[in-house]
């Protein structure tokens, strides 16, 4: 599994298993893409096989020949209105958007923002509030009721046993903004991962701590975390409302009936989820979380 890419070097661990529990199972090695995979992405969490030397001795260098089929597949675009999609990750079945409380204060829009990327590529949102020392939480998670998000709670030194159990067996990628406690939950649930972290800025800023994307086992969890750099947009300009309404099985066959070309957030203009919720086959709850997310897809995070 690739674990991390820099300047055209993968580090690769060897025996992640694929199948079962995935963990670390054998050395890290530093390989170069062979030539034969021409401009093929390869991203972290990518599974790969590697020709050469594979030992993990220092100055060894393997080829990676070949990249699996992709499970899932994380992406975004620098915004709304850039066309090129980019892979965060690959292979994650979990995004666990990091969000404090205070210090700087939760972007509604980001969260939403990366739900809607979770939801669309088929991977469990999880929703992980720190900072629960200096501001309460109800708020913030009555906000996603409607949506069945699992949510985490976290403080300062606070017991990570219900988080370790989340993660537990699977491929979690955190998501946030700079400064909202990422690098510090991932310190604290891989204790010798060293990810430098800093304070938030005297404007309420987060700092960037993390500057790539880097894959840690969970000592004894049998799982990976991804900590990714911390972002200031999530772009989704590949995200369509279709893409989206596959996400709400209760609402996506209501949607047939609309006209072609319907945006679903207007009964005046045709769209026809409203009626089918007034006929008992989703709630106005439902609705409006799926209208509130697909609103906030083309909204500043």
């Amino acid at each position: 599994m690739i674990v991390t890419v820099d300047r055209g070097r993968y580090r690769v661990q060897i025996g992640a298993q694929r199948d079962g529990v995935p963990s670390a199972g054998g050395p890290q090695i530093v390989a170069m893409r062979a030539r034969e995979l021409g401009r093929k992405t390869i991203a972290v969490g990518d599974w790969v096989s590697v020709v050469g030397d594979v030992s993990g001795d220092a100055d060894t260098l393997a080829r990676v020949v070949r990249v699996a089929d992709r499970d899932t597949i994380l992406r975004r675009t620098a915004d709304d209105s850039d066309p090129f999609e980019r892979v965060v990750v690959a292979n994650a079945d979990q995004l666990v958007v990091v969000a404090s409380l205070a210090d700087p204060p939760p972007s509604i829009g980001l969260v939403d923002r990366c739900l809607v990327a979770a939801l669309t590529a088929g991977i469990e949102p999880i929703l992980c509030l720190t900072k629960a020392d200096l501001a309460a939480p109800e708020e913030v998670i009555a906000n996603y009721a409607e949506l069945d998000v699992q949510v985490l709670v976290t403080q300062r030194g606070a017991a990570l046993e219900a988080i370790h159990e989340v993660l537990r067996g699977h491929v979690s990628v955190l998501v946030g903004h700079s400064g909202v406690g990422k690098s510090t939950l991932v310190n604290a649930l891989v204790p010798d991962a060293g990810r430098e972290t800093r304070s938030v800025s005297a404007i309420g800023k987060g700092r960037h701590t993390s500057v790539s994307v880097y894959a840690l086992a969970l000592p004894d969890d049998g799982g990976w975390v991804i900590d990714t750099p911390g972002v200031r947009s999530f772009g989704l300009a590949h995200v369509t409302a279709e893409d989206l309404l596959w996400a709400f099985p209760d609402l996506e066959d209501g949607a047939v009936q609309c006209p072609p070309g319907c945006d679903h957030l207007d009964p005046a203009a045709g769209c026809t989820l409203d009626a089918w919720v007034a006929g008992g086959e989703s709630t106005p709850q439902r609705l409006g979380a799926f209208r509130r997310l697909l609103v906030n897809r083309s909204a500043t995070a």
